[in-house]
């Protein structure tokens, strides 16, 4: 039997303790000092309620609050080619309210009922609606405690849930039990409501204009000396722009008002360059065009204010900085030199019966090798009271039948599509296609005369284009031919490609927002792409025609033309300040045929002006100071006369450039819808206008 081994050191073994008093032990220990630290909280509590109540008194009634404040700044100017002023600011005295975080409804009802003894004549009450005075109304806490005691206690309650109605449900009932006589103001009170509505919309230390006009220094007086009654209000100063040139208005755009502030469509990218909700911005053409230019930066500060509502600091965390001007490319003398051309002679045209339908004139006159635009000019002619507007916005926007002047682009995408080969010769003949009427160019007269594409262009001839056109859709022309169309609008794509690379049809690359494009016709049947081919069905704007003229001067170039020559600093008497940034054009694309190509459209354009008896543009040549390349158009369409019949009339169109030798301007003119007289008479009033804008620009300028 094996003996039983000895303890070591004979300790005796360890023997746990009881898990349930461990438990309880650790209990007793955290109630001690949850215990310990309740007392520490009583005792802080007892220090700062009782013992220091004054120190912490007055360190509440000194603390206050801070906010970030932007405001903007005044918005660059827009000056002509000689650095005369076209947008500038005018200056505009203005009542302002600053809110603080401690204003009530009742302070801004009371400062707004004694601003009206002061300046009544200043604010305007026609945008005050019925809910406006409501709310001024119940902004007396006397009113309010009225209308609150019309609504029974059970309708202050959510039948659903058991709970009280938040507050915007609840003014909502007590709007609805204001009565109607107790929402009819009198003038001077319509007026306090106009000014409360304002103050009330104006976020925590933000600035609004209230009212603005011409104060008189009595007025400005009686706010400064009655500071106290006056809380939040200051007289201080805002711009609104000012148009010096009527006539280029409507190209120049327009600008929001502050309480417009930025249109809703765009308020999304404008916050992300840090734009304020009430920032005024360009919302059309060239205001919003160079919107980032002229904008500027506007100044953020930090207020401080204590807890009355009083500002205690101001610090400027970014100065704010007025937008930079813009130099236009155009001579506002020269602008206006055009308009009154247009004008002139209009009215001649008028009176030799050729106007009374007509929507009116516009041209455009270009740089061909830098896209500087010289004129927009345009006139719009109400044909049922006779009266005549400025345009200018007609010459990017308004689209009419180019006629003829488009056949430089059909022959081009002759040359292209490889179906005609320089000056070739094809027969001026009647084009019977089978089934259509008989087309015939206007001196064609049922004969055969060969001409060459330089005399196709001096002579204006519609069925040297309809052959070219016929050899782009492969099916050489024979005399009572079907016409198949299985290539029929690869071929109208063919063409339109071609006046595209021209500028006619698609977007010219100005640098105003909102340009047209012209009108692409949809309905792509044989008689259309015929009559495509000698400017009788799609139409285009003054501008691409301006464009076309100056792609042909630029030897095949075509560049972007532009308004902007160049963004300048801003400078505290008002001037242009430093060049910031040249605006320079963009070569869009180089017309793909060879420069003899290109010289033999130069050299139809010299003969319309300047060729034989059958030259159609030789108009333009008398008297005229320089050599004009030119080439008409006319286009026949049709309107409506007062009595509701419809009237065939033409679109008497003109492209050109001069001098001949040495482009140093390109011209776009359209008329539309003048009356067509017996024999097939139009007017010539479009090569009349082209002649006098040549002369003008020698005039004012010189030819180099």
């Amino acid at each position: 039997m094996k003996s039983k081994k000895k303890l070591k050191n004979n300790k005796i073994p360890h023997v746990l303790e009881n898990p349930s008093k461990a438990i309880l032990k650790r209990i007793n220990v955290l109630f001690f000092i949850i215990f310990a630290l309740f007392l520490v909280l009583i005792g802080r509590l007892y220090q700062m309620q009782i013992a220091d109540k004054g120190f912490y008194d007055k360190k509440l009634a000194t603390s206050g609050s801070m906010s970030t404040v932007t405001e903007g700044t005044a918005r660059g100017q827009i000056f002509d080619a000689t650095g005369t002023p076209m947008v500038s600011n005018k200056s505009v005295q203005t009542i302002n309210f600053t809110r603080t975080n401690m204003m009530s409804a009742e302070t801004m009802r009371q400062v707004a009922i004694k601003l009206v003894s002061v300046i009544p004549e200043s604010v305007s009450t026609d945008s005050l609606t019925e809910r406006d005075r409501i709310d001024f109304f119940l902004a007396d806490p006397e009113n309010f405690a009225k209308v609150q005691s019309r609504v029974p206690d059970k309708e202050l309650i959510n039948k659903k849930t058991g709970e009280r109605l938040d507050e915007g449900k609840l003014y909502a009932k007590y709007v609805k039990k204001v009565t109607k006589a107790e929402s009819t103001f009198d003038s001077d009170t319509q007026i306090a409501a106009m000014l409360y509505k304002k103050m009330n919309a104006t976020s925590n230390f933000a600035t609004t204009i209230i009212a603005s006009g011409d104060f008189t220094a009595e007025q400005q007086a009686k706010i400064a000396e009655n500071e106290r009654y006056f809380k939040g209000i200051s007289v201080g100063s805002t711009w609104e722009r000012e148009y010096h040139d009527p006539t280029l208005t409507s190209i120049l755009g327009t600008v929001t008002s502050e309480k417009t502030g930025i249109p809703a469509e765009d308020l999304a990218a404008y916050l992300k360059k840090g734009y304020s909700r009430n920032d005024r911005v360009g919302t059309s053409y060239l205001e919003k065009g160079y919107e980032d230019a002229l904008h500027g930066t506007n100044a953020v500060k930090r207020v401080i204010v204590d807890k009355q509502g009083h500002v205690k600091k101001e610090e400027t965390l970014v100065k704010g900085e007025a937008g930079n001007n813009l130099k236009l490319t155009l001579d506002s003398k020269f602008q206006q030199g055009v308009q009154d051309i247009l004008k002139r002679n209009f009215d001649a045209l008028q009176r030799e019966g050729y106007g009374a339908l007509s929507q009116g004139a516009y041209a455009v006159v270009m740089n061909p090798s830098t896209g500087g635009i010289y004129a927009m000019a345009g006139i719009a002619h109400d044909k049922k009271t006779g009266q005549i507007t400025d345009d200018a916005l007609g010459t990017i926007q308004s689209g009419f039948p180019p006629g003829s002047v488009v056949k430089m682009g059909t022959i081009t995408a002759g040359w292209e599509n490889n179906v005609l080969s320089g000056n070739q010769v094809l027969n001026d003949q009647p084009i019977n296609i089978l089934g259509s009427p008989t087309k015939q160019s206007w001196f064609t007269n049922g004969r055969v005369t060969p001409i060459t594409a330089v005399q196709a262009l001096e002579y204006s001839s519609n069925t040297y284009m309809i052959q070219t056109a016929l050899n782009i859709m492969g099916q050489p022309y024979q005399p009572g031919m079907t016409i198949f169309t299985s290539k029929l609008d690869d071929s109208f794509k063919k063409m339109r490609k071609t006046y595209g690379e021209y500028g006619l049809g698609v977007a010219t690359g100005i640098d105003i927002p909102g340009s047209s494009n012209g009108f692409i016709g949809q309905d792509a049947d044989a008689a259309n792409y015929l009559d495509e081919s000698f400017g009788q069905y799609d139409t285009y704007t003054p501008m691409q025609l301006a464009q076309y003229a100056a792609t042909i001067a630029n030897d095949g170039k075509r560049v972007t033309p532009r308004l902007v020559d160049g963004i300048y600093g801003s400078t505290a008497d008002g001037p242009l300040g430093k060049l910031e940034k040249t605006i320079a054009s963009k070569t869009l694309n180089t017309i793909p045929i060879s420069q003899d190509n290109i010289k033999l459209l130069q050299q139809g354009m010299y003969q319309v002006t300047h060729g034989g008896s059958m030259a159609t543009g030789k108009d333009v040549m008398n008297g005229a100071s320089v050599s004009i390349n030119a080439k008409t158009g006319t286009s026949e369409t049709f309107t409506l006369d007062a009595a509701g019949n419809q009237v065939y009339t033409s679109v008497n169109n003109v492209v050109a450039y001069a001098p001949s030798d040495k482009p140093q301007i390109a011209i776009g003119v359209m008329i539309p819808d003048t009356i067509i007289k017996d024999g097939g008479v139009t007017t010539h009033a479009n090569q009349d206008m082209t002649r006098d804008i040549v002369n003008l620009y020698n005039t004012m300028y010189g030819f180099k």
